[in-house]
């Protein structure tokens, strides 16, 4: 398969209830049920309430330049805590990682690598976000148990030689 290299890494870390996971803060005000409103309209707190802290988007994807398929891989970036469900360095995550998207500031129109999962995706194209997702379950437990999260299915980027990338494609990730 002739690819190219298409690395994102785009995980917010916030939590998807009013605290804050690794420090029991609370985030912020948020209007009930923000999650129906458009994209547009979402405050700071609301937009990063809204992701799921599912990882997908910050595993490494390649482009098939065949057919223009975005193709997944079980290699995540290295700053990724699966414990914590989010990323390390999330402030300055564009600067450690130049690749990494904002999703807030990128055109989702174009972005067909989202996964169809994604909260941001689905909002984008006026869908209704899952019964699995935090903010309408309640907690990350459904969307676990759907297999939805990357937890215990990836390696980080550290321990794979960029070479090997396509030795770790996965197809459990639809676009």
């Amino acid at each position: 398969m002739k690819t190219k290299m298409e690395t994102t890494d785009a995980n917010t870390g916030a939590s998807t209830d009013s605290k804050d996971d690794a420090t029991g803060d609370t985030i912020g005000e948020s209007i009930e049920n923000f999650w129906e409103k458009p994209l547009a309209e979402l405050n700071e707190n609301e937009w990063e309430l809204l992701c799921d802290g599912c990882g997908r988007c910050c595993l490494k994807k390649f482009v098939n330049v065949d057919n223009d398929e975005t193709v997944y891989t079980r290699i995540i970036c290295r700053y990724y805590d699966e414990s914590l469900h989010h990323c390390t360095c999330y402030e300055d995550r564009v600067n450690k990682v130049p690749d990494c998207l904002n999703v807030k500031t990128m055109n989702i129109q174009l972005s067909n690598w989202m996964p169809d999962t994604c909260a941001y995706r689905l909002r984008f194209e006026n869908k209704p976000l899952y019964s699995w997702h935090p903010l309408i379950a309640g907690s990350r437990s459904q969307m676990e148990d759907e297999d939805i999260a990357v937890l215990g299915k990836v390696i980080s980027e550290e321990y794979v030689h960029p070479d090997g990338f396509e030795e770790h494609v996965i197809r459990w990730i639809t676009t």
